[in-house]
């Protein structure tokens, strides 16, 4: 999940796909509950969420409206909330993801500047749930088929940025992605998962990782 400060979007894009990851097969609306998984971490069925800036100052703790607006929509006690650090997006995030969910078109716009090798598997979230083709099927095959490097930027919607809002923007912010990211997780769950139990054994094969901010 890819934004600018690290600080706000990303990061609640990354809290709500942990928690529809945790919680078993995605299903859309309202997040709920407390959130499973953590920073860094593969969960049982295989993704592995990462976070990150294009223009993020190291080592900042999430933001008290972030982690408001959290709570708001039923993440109480996320649990890295405390452990959260700000990261600028590095060489290496973008060369082991698998998918970078950009929040905004200006964060694709970066990737295709200043890591061509990456805009293969770049787009916005709006643009992904909106386009990613919902077969069985390895994400990479699936990413290849929408060209996303010749997508234009000026057609990939976004998450507007709460930065400096109040806390009824970053709730709307929060409310938003409470919306979209479970379809994206939908769309990007591991096909080979689809039909699996794993609640008590955590058998996982050829995870699934995404970056962004």
């Amino acid at each position: 999940m890819l934004c600018t400060g690290n600080a706000a979007r990303s990061v609640m894009a990354g809290a709500i796909a942990r928690h529809v990851i945790g919680e078993g097969p995605p299903e859309t609306g309202t997040v709920s509950g407390a959130c499973s998984g953590g920073s860094g971490s593969t969960d049982r069925r295989g993704f592995l969420v990462m976070t990150a800036g294009t223009h993020a100052v190291e080592g900042q703790p999430m933001s008290p409206r972030t982690r408001s607006a959290l709570n708001a929509i039923g993440l109480d006690g996320y649990p890295t909330a405390a452990f959260h650090r700000s990261h600028q997006l590095t060489e290496e995030d973008l060369s082991s993801a698998d998918l970078v969910v950009a929040m905004a078109r200006e964060h694709v716009d970066y990737v295709r500047r200043y890591h061509p090798e990456a805009a293969s598997k770049t787009a916005t979230l709006h643009w992904l749930v909106e386009h990613l083709p919902q077969r069985r099927g390895h994400l990479a095959e699936r990413l290849g088929d929408l060209n996303l490097s010749a997508i234009s930027c000026h057609e990939q919607g976004e998450v507007s940025d709460p930065a400096g809002g109040d806390d009824a923007q970053y709730l709307a912010c929060a409310k938003e992605l409470a919306e979209l990211v479970p379809l994206l997780v939908m769309l990007t769950w591991p096909p080979q998962e689809k039909h699996l139990s794993v609640g008590r054994h955590g058998t996982t094969s050829n995870p699934a990782k995404a970056t962004g901010g």
